[in-house]
């Protein structure tokens, strides 16, 4: 009997301990339920609307944002043209130092020319003397002489060189420099426009004093 009765308690404790976990799985699930549903309606919830508030202060970033970029892109433009006048500026100048260098050059050219001249006209008639000695040394110092000619000769070619490049560079700075000068202008001017309108609209949101629009000059934020 008692055999019997340990038998049937062993084989109830298995049921009792599935019964225990099912209830256990199910508050689980509905927890999760009730939380999905909770979840759901919160964010079903509309947002509140902004207040007159809010929507002047976003207003406002919006125009202070647009401000900014208006700034920006005039400073881009002043850019542009300030690198195009310099281009002019700085190619008429090299085309003046060119000139002067190139004259200087040319007569530094003939002045040697003149000296090596002069000093060979007498070693000419010494280099056909009957005395040997003296035709020799005559053609010494001729020899010398028209060495130091070609190593002088060939630095003033240098500089002829070097004052014909920065001509040549000078001028096509000058016309690059007043291609770009004129969209370089319209640009700024477009741009100066654009900053002014950004500027008036922003001071009228902001309640500040319209600013006065000065060419060429970024707009001051109030």
């Amino acid at each position: 009997m008692n055999n019997m009765k340990t038998s049937l308690l062993l084989n109830a404790a298995p049921v009792r301990a599935h019964s225990s976990l099912r209830k256990f799985f199910m508050l689980i699930l509905l927890s999760t339920f009730f939380l999905s549903v909770t979840n759901v309606v919160s964010y079903g919830q509309a947002k509140p609307a902004p207040t007159a508030a809010e929507k002047k202060e976003a207003e406002v970033k919006k125009l202070e944002t647009a401000l900014k970029t208006a700034q920006a892109n005039l400073a881009k433009a002043e850019k542009a043209a300030a690198i195009a006048d310099s281009l002019v500026e700085t190619g008429t100048q090299m085309i003046a130092d060119s000139k002067s260098e190139l004259k200087s050059a040319e007569a530094e050219k003939k002045a040697l020319d003149k000296e090596l001249a002069t000093s060979k006209k007498p070693l000419e008639k010494q280099v056909n003397s009957k005395d040997k000695e003296t035709a020799t040394g005559a053609k010494t110092e001729m020899k010398a002489l028209e060495t130091k000619y070609k190593a002088d000769s060939k630095a003033i070619d240098t500089k002829i060189k070097d004052a014909t490049k920065k001509k040549t560079t000078g001028e096509a700075n000058v016309v690059k420099g007043k291609t770009a000068k004129k969209p370089a202008a319209d640009a700024l001017k477009m741009k100066q426009a654009s900053l002014d309108a950004a500027q008036a609209k922003y001071d009228a949101a902001t309640g500040a004093e319209p600013a006065e629009p000065v060419k060429g000059k970024k707009g001051k934020k109030k």
